[in-house]
């Protein structure tokens, strides 16, 4: 048998996995085996959620930065 047949099916993961993962590939940091384990077990919906939560997320601390540096000025 392979290791394939052996192993019990992969759980779905949770959103907090799926957020876990969008972070890690913001930062641009992925090892190899957790980005297969990822592909295998995220779901497409909590991964665009996801991204769209930390884009907002994103240029929201971008905008407070620029307007705590402008308003210094």
């Amino acid at each position: 048998m392979s290791d394939q047949e052996q192993r019990p099916p992969a759980q779905p993961a949770t959103f907090g996995a799926t957020m876990k993962a969008v972070f890690w590939s913001f930062f641009g940091v992925r090892k190899r085996r957790d980005y297969e384990h990822d592909a295998a077990n995220l779901n497409p919906i909590h991964v665009i959620v996801g991204a769209l939560i930390g884009v907002a997320l994103f240029i929201g601390i971008l905008v407070f930065v620029v307007r705590m540096v402008v308003a210094k000025s």
